[in-house]
């Protein structure tokens, strides 16, 4: 009886995930839509009816990233890896589907995500090449909740959700200019030294917004620390927490300017209430924490060009010493927008980033080695990330992406002499 109640509890979910899919795409076959070169999505405007949706309150989205990495020096083995992520969402505006003066706003999100990865099976480094990989398995990741209370300032949203969809990124979406996830998303080590969890990992928890001037926003918000359910597909569709060992609590500072150049500032700190091991000790740490800084900010315009401006942005995230592996990452570049006259919504990126280890965990690694009587590697202080990318919009659902990523000291995290590795890839992303 058990077996056949989870076998028709996975029948369902797949089934919602199947009907999510055939909604987005075989209205589009059945329409004779002809524009597919110069429409914002894949899968059109289905005759009309997606339109329709969205004007009565219900709105489909979906998107495709596929991710391939080639070794092409250094690092373990020369080969390629792929990887890829499918995410359908369905919001539901309250106001418009009922009729009533801010009623809020539901979220529904599904992922999938399947392949291998370079970093893992080719190189040994520990900033994903890839920022789709991980968690190769279908897994709700949002379902949540969101409305204005009392006044227009004061945003909430509770429910199930991912902690970086609001806090600990950049707004302007900049730094997804690049494929390592290094750069794309918040700093990692964050995740690395917390309950702080990456996306598409979700949690409970609940996040407000309040903006103090047209200018400044302040955000903070509260989620269930939940490891055990990390990356695993048995707690994909379960909202509630496996084992709970503590609250993370994120408070972030926002100061956004317009005008000629303007700029995205964040000031960051994070606290986790969770008893976690200290590295180097049996001994246990009674709550963790960090802080980060994070910004975009122009630094020139054409004044002749529409559109063509330069960007620079700047990470400094660092966690606590006590129980976190990554415990500093430093993370700098430039963003070019209109590259060409002719090419307004290409981009060329060019990025540095430094991930330093935890010095007690280095002393770990030195200390088995000579317990071993093996030699230690003589590493530097850290592993670093160069990568220059192209995104060309080659319609305006399609973007491709290739990019070189040079690895220095991919063996800084796990204490292994790994040569420097020089990997080229292609990023592929479509909105359905």
């Amino acid at each position: 009886m058990l077996s056949a109640v989870r076998f028709s509890r996975s029948a369902l979910l797949n089934g919602l995930l199947l009907g999510l899919s055939c909604t987005t795409t075989l209205p589009a076959l059945a329409a004779s839509e002809t524009d597919w070169l110069t429409r914002s999505t894949l899968t059109g405007d289905w005759g009309g009816l997606r339109h329709q949706l969205n004007e009565d309150g219900i709105r489909f989205t979906g998107d495709y990233s596929g991710e391939t990495a080639y070794n092409a020096d250094g690092g373990l083995h020369r080969s390629a890896r792929y990887s890829q992520n499918i995410k359908l969402g369905v919001q539901f505006d309250l106001s418009k589907l009922y009729g009533l003066d801010n009623a809020g706003k539901v979220q529904l999100t599904i992922n999938d995500r399947r392949g291998n990865s370079a970093s893992e099976d080719l190189v040994g480094n520990r900033l994903p090449i890839q920022e789709n990989y991980g968690g190769l398995y279908t897994r709700l990741t949002e379902l949540s909740y969101e409305r204005s209370l009392f006044t227009p300032a004061l945003n909430v949203k509770l429910g199930y959700m991912a902690m970086g969809n609001d806090l600990g990124g950049l707004d302007s979406g900049i730094l997804c200019n690049f494929m390592n996830a290094g750069f794309c998303g918040h700093p990692l080590n964050m995740s690395g030294g917390s309950g702080w969890t990456n996306y598409p990992n979700a949690r409970l928890g609940v996040r407000v917004k309040y903006d103090l001037s047209p200018s400044w926003q302040l955000r903070v918000a509260a989620f269930n620390v939940d490891p055990d359910s990390n990356g695993n597909s048995s707690r994909a569709w379960h909202l509630g927490p496996k084992r709970t060992t503590g609250t993370v609590v994120p408070i972030e500072l926002v100061y956004k300017h317009a005008g000629e150049l303007p700029g995205e500032y964040k000031v960051g700190y994070y606290y986790d209430s969770s008893d976690v091991k200290r590295i180097d000790s049996d001994k246990k740490v009674s709550g963790r924490g960090g802080h980060y800084l994070l910004v975009d900010q122009a630094v020139w315009r054409s004044p002749t060009s529409e559109g063509r401006s330069l960007h620079a942005f700047g990470q400094y995230s660092a966690a606590s010493e006590a129980a976190s592996p990554f415990s500093k990452w430093y993370g700098t570049g430039v963003v070019l927008y209109k590259p060409f006259e002719g090419r307004p919504h290409d981009t060329v990126a060019l990025g540095y980033g430094r991930a330093v280890p935890n010095p007690r965990s280095r002393d770990m690694q030195q200390d088995a080695a000579l317990a071993n009587r093996t030699a230690f590697p003589n590493l530097d202080s850290a592993e670093q990330l160069i990568e220059l990318g192209y995104g060309y919009q080659a319609t305006p659902w399609l973007t491709l992406r290739p990019n070189l990523q040079y690895i220095i000291e991919p063996g800084a995290f796990s204490g292994q002499n790994i040569d420097n590795a020089l990997v080229m890839g292609l990023q592929v992303k479509a909105a359905l």
